[in-house]
């Protein structure tokens, strides 16, 4: 087995699958977030 996926299968024999699923879900939205703020700050500049 890989070990970087490790961590991952020994947070979903602790914490449960649906709940890590949720917070990898967070995690990816929570950079696209940012992005999206940084261009609508970028935006906002060039007006």
């Amino acid at each position: 087995m890989e070990p970087g996926l490790l961590p991952y299968i020994e947070m979903i024999s602790n914490t449960g699958f649906p709940i890590v699923v949720s917070l990898y879900l967070l995690n990816r939205m929570e950079k696209k977030l940012d992005t999206l703020v940084l261009a609508i700050e970028k935006l906002g500049r060039n007006e």
